[in-house]
């Protein structure tokens, strides 16, 4: 009678770790699904603000090319107005 306890319990036992392994699997797949989700977001996200960032530097670049030849565009156009 104490083997056939031993073994209910020993089958009881496979049986929960069983349950366990397909319930992590299916906690794993899940995870894995939502990490990918959210990193073809974030992939999108972040190109999107690189795409930002090179059109502010764009801008910003001719800015400073316009700032730098403001002294010569006043400059001729004081003289201009002087003759």
């Amino acid at each position: 009678m104490a083997r056939r306890n031993s073994n209910a319990r020993l089958e009881e036992a496979l049986a929960n770790l069983m349950n366990s392994q397909a319930t992590l699997v299916a906690n794993q797949a899940s995870f894995q699904a939502n990490f990918m989700t959210l990193a073809a977001r974030t992939d999108e996200r972040f190109a999107r603000i690189e795409a930002e960032l090179a059109e502010i530097r764009a801008i910003l670049l001719r800015h400073e090319q316009m700032l730098q030849s403001l002294p010569e565009a006043v400059r001729q156009r004081i003289d201009f107005e002087s003759r």
